[in-house]
């Protein structure tokens, strides 16, 4: 029988043990579709423990994607898998770093909004710490808040996250959970898993004054009973609250796994309060389908924020990648991606190597890096009726190419390469023209969701099936409104505007024309979702499918 609702929020905070990269993120986002699965109001948090006040300025190479929310934040890419997991949008409130704590504590103190106090770390920066989960809690209704700790247990950097959480707990001990992330490595010479790095990472974490109530145990392979009961014995917890997370064919089989080795009940006994519901049932079916498809079909992302060194880093493009594999999985298809550099088709020789792929994308993107290259691919594309689907600048570049190609304006160019270029196709937006002078770069492109009007029989408006969209931007630059005219005399549909008609949001060519040749002035990507994929997408995988 279902208990009476608790009133209390919840808290458990999510940290990583031995090394980055093991996997919190999508730890995080499993444990809050697993708790909103059983009937529970969930919001999870990202504590980013860098000193940047947001992620927009940072190098997508390094950092991976920056996600836009609704609200125009930008943020680490842990939200969007968040928001995909839950399937619902999150407020600002949900994203916090070191350097936006910082900022608005000194800022504050500068007001004398501490009327003349002294200011200190551990206690006026863990005290707005603490002020902002209480209001996720408040502004959501939450059950329950999963925080995730960005980092690894160790670093400086995210001490104070640690602190703030160590004294929530001293106040609310029943309230407040700790689930560490942990990795178990599997040496080749040695061929047996172990458990030490983990004891150590605990260990560490004790220093803290914190110890963990579940560890999740990332490694290649499952682990075993005789682990777990030496972690258990070793680390201060129970058997049942070692839980085994291996390496899995795709992220969306975390929740499932989890489930069946029991974290939801854990984490609710611990809490004291029973399960409302049991539902994973669309989640599992989705799954299924993933997991199951009939046919593939191959799209080459050409793109820019690839290389890292001597690695891929796919990253860059993290929301792109889940967004076309959800619409794939939705038409019983397995989409094969291959990165290609754009640096490398600025020889035209080279497009030789797109011929084997059934569509193309070209992703958004900053800088005139590749800008020839893609803009070869576009033609390619163009002429040989290869689908392609171009998000931001992949639409911007879209329209330059039109331009030169099959209009005859051969110094057609976007404004954020050459400013004085004879023919500016796309410039850029008058308010953001006063922020670069200003030096003004952080948080200042149009950011966020706005609103956008389509055209009726076009591509957009079928792929949509309504006249009115709502879709998350990050960009300074728009279409020039002084040559749509032209453009669209030659064939450029611009079906999506905004709603006082001056920007081009949807640029594309009839179904007649081309099976499909779309661009769009946002980020449709960071609406797709594992249980409502976006429609752009299923379209351009429609169009794909349809050509092989």
């Amino acid at each position: 029988m279902a208990t009476k609702k608790n009133t209390t929020p919840k808290y458990i905070f999510v940290v990583g043990g031995v090394m980055s990269g093991v996997g919190k993120g999508v730890a995080t986002a499993s444990i809050g579709a697993i708790l909103q699965g059983q009937g529970f109001n969930v919001s999870l948090v990202k504590a980013d423990p860098y000193l940047n006040v947001d992620a927009g300025t940072m190098n997508p190479t390094e950092h991976g994607e920056v996600f836009v929310m609704e609200s125009g934040l930008e943020t680490d890419q842990d939200m969007g898998n968040y928001e995909r997991f839950l399937n619902k949008s999150l407020p600002k409130e949900n994203y916090m770093t070191n350097g936006m704590i910082f900022k608005y504590v000194i800022d504050k103190e500068r007001a004398l909004g501490y009327k003349g106090a002294c200011v200190e770390p551990t206690f006026h920066i863990t005290e707005e710490i603490l002020r902002r989960l209480k209001e996720v809690a408040k502004k959501e209704k939450s059950d329950i808040i999963v925080v995730e700790i960005g980092g690894t247990i160790g670093e400086y950097q995210n001490a104070i996250f640690l602190e703030a959480a160590r004294q929530l707990r001293l106040k609310n001990k029943k309230d407040v959970l700790f689930a560490m992330v942990s990795y178990l490595p599997i040496p080749s010479t040695i061929g047996e898993m172990k458990t030490k790095p983990t004891q150590n990472a605990v260990r560490q974490l004790n220093g803290y004054g914190i110890n963990p109530d579940i560890i999740i145990a990332r490694s290649s392979e499952s682990v075993d009973k005789k682990r777990k009961e030496k972690i258990a014995t070793m680390c201060g917890v129970l058997v049942e609250d070692v839980i085994s997370a291996p390496d899995v064919s795709t992220i969306y089989d975390i929740p499932i796994n989890f489930e069946n080795d029991g974290i939801g009940n854990r984490i609710l006994s611990y809490f004291g309060v029973s399960p409302r519901k049991k539902d994973l049932v669309e989640w599992r079916k989705f799954v299924k389908k993933f997991k199951n498809p009939k046919k593939e079909i191959s799209i080459a992302i050409i793109g820019k924020y690839f290389e890292t060194g001597d690695y891929i880093l796919s990253d860059s493009y993290i929301s792109v990648i889940e967004a076309l594999k959800i619409s794939a999985a939705y038409a019983e298809l397995k989409v094969n991606l291959s990165w290609m550099s754009a640096k490398k088709f600025e020889d035209k020789k080279n497009l030789k190597a797109l011929k084997d792929f059934d569509g193309i994308l070209v992703p958004g993107g900053f800088g005139e890096t590749g800008i020839e290259g893609k803009i070869n691919v576009i033609e390619y594309a163009r002429k040989n009726k290869v689908p392609y689907f171009g998000l931001c600048y992949g639409m911007q570049l879209m329209v330059i190419e039109y331009a030169r190609n099959v209009l005859g304006i051969k110094n057609a160019n976007t404004e954020e390469i050459d400013p004085k270029a004879k023919d500016l196709l796309i410039h850029i937006m008058p308010d953001q023209k006063e922020k670069l002078v200003r030096g003004d770069y952080g948080g200042s492109m149009r950011l966020g969701l706005y609103e956008a009007h389509l055209k009726p029989k076009t591509l957009a408006e079928k792929a949509y099936k309504t006249n009115t969209i709502f879709e998350r931007h990050r960009h300074r630059f728009e279409v020039n409104e002084d040559y749509v005219e032209q453009l669209e005399k030659k064939g450029l549909v611009f079906s999506g505007v905004s709603p006082d008609g001056h920007l081009m949001e949807i640029a594309e060519l009839s179904g007649d024309i081309h099976p499909f040749f779309l661009g769009v002035q946002f980020h449709p990507e960071f609406l797709a979702r594992p249980l409502s994929p976006h429609p752009l997408f299923d379209a351009f995988i429609q169009a794909v499918n349809k050509k092989k």
